[in-house]
This record gives structure tokens, C-alpha cells and sequence, in this order.
């Protein structure tokens, strides 16, 4: 299960930390990130960290957006500076996760949203 939290409504130019906690049976976390969604548009990819650090980021999201994450805490982060109000949408984590050492292979979970507002 994922938990996301710290949206809000903020002005141009704030900064929000979005964070997400896993729970329930976790044997072992793979790739996480964050996806949004805003009204009227596709869900699309923000930003994504292997378990080794690697970070990807969506094109919108380079020189702005950190993600991060703390395995012992089973928390991902997403560190959002410079906000825009094109960046207004509902923020979800993804995490993909092995939950038995009997079916070794990852599933992917989806957090329930949380909302980013950014007024002008």
C-alpha cells in the first residue's frame, strides 16, 4: 500500500515535498516515481529512482524537481522547487514491489493522488 502526501496550494515559484509511504508485506522495493495527471490529460511520468539511485525526469521536471527516496523508511520524495501553475494536477507515487519470497517478481503500486495546486 502507498501513501501520498503534501500536496497543496501554493504560488508561483513555491516549493511543495511530496512524500509517499509504502507499507504492508514488502520484501524488496524496485523502481518508484511519481506520475500526475491533470484534468483533461494522461497520467505522465514526472520522475523515477532505481534502487540504486538512478533518477530520470520528465523534460518539464529537469533543473526543478528532485526525487528521492529512503529504502529503511520505505519513503519516496519529490521535492518540487519553482513551481508553475501548468504544474497544477494530482501527484501519484508508484512503486514497484516484491511483496513474497515464494513469487520473486515486482508488482506495481499506485498511491491514491494527492493534489498540487500552483496559482498565478
Amino acid at each position: 500500500q502507498l501513501q501520498a502526501s503534501g500536496g497543496g496550494l501554493v504560488e508561483a515559484g513555491g516549493t511543495l515535498r511530496l512524500s509517499c509511504a509504502a507499507s504492508g508485506t514488502i520484501v524488496k522495493v524496485g523502481r518508484m516515481g511519481w506520475f500526475r495527471q491533470a484534468p483533461g490529460n494522461q497520467r505522465e511520468l514526472v520522475a523515477m529512482i532505481s534502487p540504486e539511485g538512478s533518477e530520470t525526469y520528465a523534460e518539464f521536471a529537469k533543473g526543478r524537481f528532485t526525487v528521492s527516496r529512503d529504502d529503511d523508511k520505505k519513503m519516496l520524495y519529490l521535492v518540487m522547487n519553482s513551481l508553475k501553475p501548468e504544474d497544477t494536477a494530482v501527484y501519484y507515487c508508484l512503486a514497484n514491489v516484491i511483496t513474497s519470497t515464494y513469487i520473486p517478481s515486482y508488482t506495481a503500486y499506485w498511491g491514491q493522488g494527492t493534489q498540487v495546486t500552483v496559482s498565478s
